[in-house]
């Protein structure tokens, strides 16, 4: 699969919440290639998304 957004829009907002998160987990992320980073700094990164995006639907389903 080519590495192609099915919503072009959300681009920019998964950067800044990329962005958001490494800054909350201590990670200095930069504009473009971040290759130098560590397995354990981009696994925190991710870590830290998916935490996040777990608390907001289940916060989302309380309210139902």
């Amino acid at each position: 699969m080519a590495n192609k957004s099915l919503v072009p829009e959300a681009k920019e907002a998964l950067n800044r919440f990329k962005m958001e998160s490494a800054a909350e987990v201590g990670v200095n992320l930069k504009q473009g290639y971040n290759g130098d980073l560590t397995s354990k700094q981009a696994g925190s990164i991710g870590g830290q998304m998916v935490k996040k995006m777990v608390e907001s639907y289940e916060n989302s389903i309380k309210t139902k």
